[in-house]
């Protein structure tokens, strides 16, 4: 290993070019599958990263408000509206509660409705926006006092919605580190087939060297060196890529209130920098595996 390093660090000049030739099949399969495979590994660290950060902000979000749903005729609305505020005056760890005007509720229901929808028309409940400011709320003792001191409220904390979507997005993100596992998995198989097929195809050469004192680990120094280099090479291009497409994703105004959040962040767009620092170490490795089997088997 030691003097595999060494070679590494040293170069190998001419003596490489013959060895391994610097241009051919092999050298351009693993430039093109070393950058292809760091592209997508680009996406999948965007998604990871994003799905991480989409399941916290969703789960601040959902848990620092809840509703109280107030149903009844509309003779008595306001008065049960009126009660339910008066309880959540007296309920710790709230802020100030609010009840959402027609408007802001017929904005709520567009998504499923439309625009055009009458929701006059429809028996929609009063609906009562509560902040939740502290620790100190208590979800089932404000549930249990509605319930016996204003007839049809009822308090929604979101938990039916929170826990399904912060679920989904933590998924997404092992979905993320998996993809980022297979995807050096993969280039740690091309890059082998790679380096078997330039060895394949240098048998005689490596022969000859052999019988005029070459040892195995000079001749594997050599293709190690030059399959890293290609590997970082090409991850290199496929990451510069990656994180120009990743740049040019619309932003939420442009992509019509849609939000992907894709993408990174601040100290975030650093991390695929370092995607073509793990290539060349899984081209090292897969290569130095390679060409140790290969030059053990080659009498």
């Amino acid at each position: 290993m030691k003097a595999l390093w060494r070679g590494l660090l040293r170069g190998d000049g001419d003596v490489g070019n013959r060895i391994v030739p610097p241009t051919g099949f092999t050298a351009q399969l693993t430039v093109f599958a070393s950058g292809a495979m760091a592209f997508l590994a680009v996406f999948a660290l965007a998604l990871a990263l994003a799905t991480g950060r989409l399941a916290e902000r969703w789960s601040q979000e959902l848990a620092s408000s809840v509703t109280v749903r107030v149903t009844s005729s509309d003779a008595d609305r306001d008065a049960r509206v009126q009660a339910a505020l008066t309880v959540l005056e007296t309920t710790p760890g709230i802020g100030a509660a609010q009840k959402l005007s027609d408007d802001q509720v017929a904005d709520l229901l567009t998504p499923w409705f439309g625009p055009d929808m009458p929701v006059d028309a429809l028996p929609v409940p009063a609906l009562i926006d509560v902040p939740v400011t502290s620790a100190d709320f208590d979800s089932e003792g404000l549930r249990l006092r509605l319930e016996a001191e204003v007839p049809g409220a009822v308090l929604d904390d979101h938990t039916q919605w929170r826990r399904p979507l912060v679920s989904a997005a933590k998924r997404l993100k092992a979905l993320g580190v998996i993809s980022l596992i297979l995807i050096t998995a993969a280039s740690a198989a091309m890059i082998t087939l790679a380096a078997k097929a330039a060895l394949s195809a240098n048998v005689q050469v490596i022969r000859v060297l052999r019988l005029i004192g070459a040892r195995d680990i000079t001749i594997a120094t050599a293709f190690v060196r030059r399959f890293t280099q290609r590997a970082a090479i090409g991850a290199a291009g496929g990451t510069l890529a990656g994180i120009i497409a990743i740049a040019l994703l619309p932003d939420m105004d442009a992509a019509g209130g849609f939000l992907t959040g894709l993408g990174f962040h601040g100290w975030g767009w650093l991390l695929p920098l370092l995607i073509p620092l793990i290539a060349a170490g899984v081209g090292f490795f897969a290569t130095r595996w390679a060409a140790l089997k290969m030059l053990g088997a080659v009498r």
